[in-house]
Parts: structure tokens; sequence; C-alpha cells
């Protein structure tokens, strides 16, 4: 079967208080972190910005992002989370979620995308670059109870694409 096929079998759905559970379990199985009420409450309120994805019906990934305002009046994004449960991985699912929310960010004028990384995590710096995200900063002891403690600041700067002539 050709990705297109695969294609079918992933779907998107957003997180509200009654499938907030689907999130909690994701993050608890894909983390090394425990995530506090404000993060299940930014990721409520960032609406189409956090979407759980399905496999077959299956939840097996989740991006959440939180919308900051900037000092200049506009908007960033901080995407908190992106996982997919490791038998899940390499079928274009990070993919679609990062799509997803790449695709809001162009449609409104949201000139920016971060996360952090930490250093050791070398599949998903190169996954992000496969976006264009550059390493921007490092944050010395950013993690408490992991190690290493360090991670990068990850970044994409979004143009605004031009239709062609």
């Amino acid at each position: 079967m050709g990705s297109a096929g695969r294609e079918l079998t992933i779907s998107l759905d957003g997180v509200r208080d009654k499938n907030l559970m689907q999130l909690k379990k994701l993050n608890n199985a894909l983390f090394p972190v425990r995530y506090n009420d404000k993060y299940y409450a930014d990721a409520i309120a960032s609406g189409e910005f956090t979407k759980l994805a399905y496999y077959c019906d299956i939840c097996v990934g989740s991006i959440a992002c939180r919308l900051e305002k900037k000092e200049n009046g506009g908007v960033r994004v901080y995407i908190m989370t992106l996982g997919v449960l490791a038998p899940y991985r390499g079928l274009g699912i990070g993919t679609k979620l990062l799509n997803h929310i790449l695709d809001l960010c162009t449609k409104q004028n949201i000139g920016e995308v971060y996360l952090h990384v930490q250093t050791n995590n070398d599949d998903a710096i190169k996954f992000y670059q496969k976006f264009g995200f550059e390493i921007t900063d490092t944050i010395h002891n950013y993690y408490t109870n992991i190690t290493p403690p360090d991670c990068f600041v990850v970044t994409k700067f979004i143009t605004e694409h031009q239709p062609p002539k």
C-alpha cells in the first residue's frame, strides 16, 4: 500500500474536556515529564492548535500548542508537545500533526513557531529540521529531573507564501 492509502487511516481530532484523558495518557506514555493543569488548560485554549492523531481509529499521537503574544503585538506558537507512540512512528503521523500547525500558521499569518528539544534528542532535531526549523538558542539546565537538563530552542520563521503568477 502506498502512502496515499496510509493517509486515509490517519485522522486528527480536537482536544476537548471529554477526550482530555486521551492526551494525558499519551503524555504519560511518551514523555519523561509530568504536565500540570496549566499545560492542559493552554492546550484546550489553543483550539485548532492542539490535536489528537488517530491511526485506524486508535489514538496514537498528539500535538499541543500554546499561543503566545509577542511584544510587538503579534502572535507566535509554542509547541508544548508533539509525540507519536513508538509502534506508529514512521507512518506520517507526526508529519501530519506538524503540517496541520504550520498550515494554520500560514492561514492566520502567524510568522513564528518554536519549541524546546532536549539536546540529546537527535531524532526530534532531525525531524524538525526537515520542516525548516533551526536551532536558535541553547538553554542550560532547562529541565529538572531528566538528563541531560539542557535544551535547544528550535524555531521556524514562516514567510507568507506568494501565490504563483
